[in-house]
């Protein structure tokens, strides 16, 4: 009995061994082809950045007026105003060994700078909208939201405000183009915001 016993063992520790040394194999295939790309990146010359999507902030067609007296209102106002004089890039998705073969390695910090500012841009439309739609402002909540989809924000809760938006005005069509838009981005909140669209029960798989 203990026979067949102690040679499934040694099956099994032959098994594991052979799994484990793949395993390490295949960790060490990723490590060096990462080095080799990273060296690539670092020797890669500068190039020029006029085919990044520069973002403008549409003052004039986002609704500055509302609340404007309000403390956090008045500090996203400050902060959107502060981002307007400096340019912004969404580059959400992109390594910096991804922006240094396209871009080249000294063009790193100011696209560093360029995504920095994206990320603190959506961040406060996210936080100015939710002030506005707590307060009762659906239409003007809208216009924010969806100035910073276009964008292609992947801050959830956007998508998430925006969807019940569209439900309670009877616009549900306009979620189908939201997972359209939530499906395209180039993000790990990716998955996250698709399901929150699709569990809004208006999207067919």
């Amino acid at each position: 009995m203990k026979i067949p016993f102690f040679a499934s063992f040694i099956v099994f520790c032959f098994w594991l061994f052979y799994e484990l040394k793949k395993q390490r194999s295949k960790e060490e295939d990723v490590e060096t082809s990462f080095w080799k790309r990273e060296a690539a990146a670092n020797n890669t010359r500068k190039k020029p950045l006029d085919d990044l999507e520069y973002i403008s902030i549409p003052f004039d067609f986002l609704p500055m007026h509302i609340l404007k007296e309000d403390e956090e209102v008045a500090e996203c106002h400050r902060l959107l105003f502060s981002l307007s004089e400096q340019k912004i890039v969404n580059l959400t998705g992109l390594s910096n060994t991804d922006l240094k073969l396209l871009y080249g390695a000294p063009n790193i910090t100011v696209l560093m700078d360029y995504d920095q500012n994206y990320t603190i841009l959506a961040r406060t439309l996210q936080k100015w909208a939710a002030i506005l739609y707590k307060a009762g402002y659906t239409d003007e909540t809208k216009t924010i939201l969806e100035f910073a989809v276009s964008t292609k924000t992947d801050v959830s809760a956007t998508y998430s405000i925006l969807s019940e938006i569209y439900q309670k005005t009877g616009q549900q069509q306009k979620i189908e183009s939201l997972l359209q838009i939530a499906e395209g981005l180039n993000s790990a909140m990716k998955p996250a915001i698709v399901r929150i669209l699709k569990e809004s029960g208006q999207c067919n798989d």
